[in-house]
């Protein structure tokens, strides 16, 4: 095979690979969902997929329309690409390939705000919003970088978007959260306005979370190494886009592990994140060693980016959007500066700092950095103000209370059909000595330890005979509770989580670096309606399925119910508590 037949081979392969890396990028936007879904209340969730989702929907028109024109067209004066409908006019000259590539980074960029603006944005606002990033804002910039205009002119090196992507909508989350204002709840004040307490809101689904991630981490292969043109190439990167992230998580558990006790859950998948951002830019020119060290700032930065929101600035993230990908994104455009060597392959003219490269390099990195920084947080302000003049921005005080799946979507829940209830008991307090009651077997246990485990507490007989008995109980024990009502022959019964707290005093948790509430636990309370069935039977079926032999098993209430009335019959008393007519 001639060396004519190889190149032309060796094109034909990078150009197929070319598309797959798009594909890959396309399908982080279900990494984007479910890390932000995730993350946050489970009362939203339905609204955060419906954002990603509209994130590439409506940036896809947009870009037809005028976004991929001003990226890719022809450069005028190393600002902006003539805007153009090729697309529509000249179909068969078109350059797909370039197109679908773009596009997809586009809605990355887009995609990035939501999370940091989650849980009180209007749909419509965030809508426009997403239309202006993908329209205007990131288009333009990105022309600078990758289109021909001022900074590649200059030298300037993002190769895969730590700058032009994830520092630009990192820059806009950040914005956009300020402008926006926290959650209700999520800082308490005092009388002076002065911020008094950070308050955790723990996501409610760890697991969603933590796929997201790794859905991101593989579509990351495609997003830094789609435009490489060689096997060496291609494989270095697959390495430096491997070894940042790996070191970020590690160093991040390390910290965390120390700084409050436990290794952090939500903050090493951030740290994840954070070291592929990091890693983005320089992912082409940098080695092994150079990728190590952008991983263990990543992984710091992340951590100190979450406390300097919450602590300092006052601004709610819910999912760390401006700790992984602005201060991130600054990071791994610096890094160009720092770390890239001519033994990377296909590198022969960047060379950074740390490598004898001088300031050269570096000083073009910071100021190209420092334009696309003016540029976003200019636009993208002007952007939201004008949203909030117009439409507004931020939903109702009660349609927030309500969650945004209802009142923005009109959906019940995103979980429809099936319980999210957690009945792991992880945040209850482990056994101790001032808990234990000396015996865990209530056949044997004095009526004192059953007393002093399960509480119970009863209101003066009455004439109807009928009565309520509300059991507040551990959630791992919710399942031996609801099978032993059902053997005494309770069938109806209503069942809610709660959150409280008795002698055991709570458990001084973390979530994000920031204490939850020490004083309140997760129960589970079943409340039940009997008449026939004698009420002690229900107490003692209770007390036995709830008994562990420690403080906190339980409390049982018992009142006294006037009346019963079944709406669908109008039958009355006894008569209205029988599952047949």
């Amino acid at each position: 095979m001639t060396e004519e037949m190889m190149n032309a081979l060796n094109g034909q392969l990078f150009a197929v690979w070319f598309l797959i890396g798009a594909a890959l990028v396309f399908w982080m936007q279900a990494g984007f969902a479910m890390v932000e879904a995730g993350f946050t209340r489970a009362k939203n969730s339905g609204n955060i997929l419906m954002k990603n989702l509209m994130d590439f929907c409506i940036g896809t028109i947009v870009f037809i329309l005028i976004g991929f024109g001003l990226l890719l067209g022809e450069d005028l004066m190393g600002l902006i690409g003539k805007p153009g409908f090729d697309i529509f006019t000249s179909y068969a000259d078109f350059d797909w390939s370039n197109f679908v590539f773009n596009l997809v980074f586009c809605a990355t960029t887009a995609t990035i705000v939501s999370g940091a603006m989650a849980e009180r944005t209007k749909f419509l606002s965030y809508c426009i919003y997403s239309g202006i990033i993908s329209a205007l804002i990131y288009p333009i910039e990105a022309h600078w970088i990758w289109g021909g205009g001022w900074l590649s002119q200059m030298g300037f090196h993002d190769f895969a978007g730590s700058c032009a992507i994830h520092m630009v909508g990192g820059i806009s989350a950040l914005i956009g959260a300020w402008i926006l204002g926290p959650r209700m709840g999520k800082f308490e004040k005092d009388q002076a306005g002065k911020v008094t307490k950070v308050n955790a809101f723990p996501g409610h689904n760890l697991p969603i979370g933590c796929l997201g991630v790794f859905i991101l981490w593989l579509g990351w292969y495609g997003f830094n190494g789609a435009a490489a043109t060689s096997v060496e190439q291609l494989g270095s990167i697959f390495l430096t886009t491997t070894v940042a992230p790996a070191i970020a998580t590690v160093v991040c558990m390390i910290f965390t592990w120390l700084r409050y006790g436990k290794p952090d859950v939500s903050m090493c998948l951030n740290a994840s994140l954070a070291g592929l951002v990091g890693i983005t830019a320089s992912c082409d020119v940098t080695d092994c060693a150079g990728a190590i060290a952008v991983g263990v700032v990543s992984g710091l930065l992340v951590v100190f980016g979450v406390w300097f929101l919450d602590y300092v600035l006052h601004i709610d993230d819910p999912v760390g959007a401006v700790a992984v990908h602005c201060l991130n994104g600054i990071w791994g455009t610096i890094a160009v500066g720092l770390f890239a060597t001519v033994s990377a392959p296909g590198n022969d003219t960047l060379v950074g700092l740390f490598y004898g490269g001088g300031f050269e390099l570096l000083g073009i990195q910071l100021l190209g950095m420092g334009a696309v920084i003016a540029w976003t947080a200019v636009t993208i302000t002007i952007a939201f103000l004008l949203i909030r003049a117009t439409v507004g921005l931020r939903v109702s005080e009660q349609e927030e209370i309500n969650g945004l799946d209802a009142t923005e979507h009109g959906l019940p829940s995103a979980y429809a059909g099936f319980s999210i209830m957690d009945i792991s008991n992880t945040m209850t307090m482990e056994v101790n000595e001032n808990t234990v009651l000396g015996n865990d077997d209530y056949i044997t246990a004095s009526p004192a330890q059953k007393d002093a485990a399960v509480k119970v507490v009863r209101a003066p007989e009455a004439g109807t005979g009928i009565y309520k008995v509300s059991i507040i109980s551990r959630l791992s024990r919710y399942d031996a509770l609801r099978k032993a009502m059902n053997d005494i022959g309770v069938t109806g019964m209503t069942v809610t989580q709660v959150m409280g707290c008795g002698v055991q005093k709570g458990a001084g948790e973390r979530y994000r670096g920031v204490e939850l509430d020490a004083t309140l636990l997760p129960k589970v309370k079943v409340e039940v309606i009997v008449g026939n069935i004698p009420v002690d039977t229900v107490i003692e079926a209770a007390k036995k399925s709830l008994y562990t032999g420690h403080i906190g098993d339980g409390k049982i209430f018992v009142y006294n119910v006037d009346q019963v009335i079944k709406v669908r019959t109008g039958e009355e008393g006894l008569d209205a508590l029988q599952d047949v007519e």
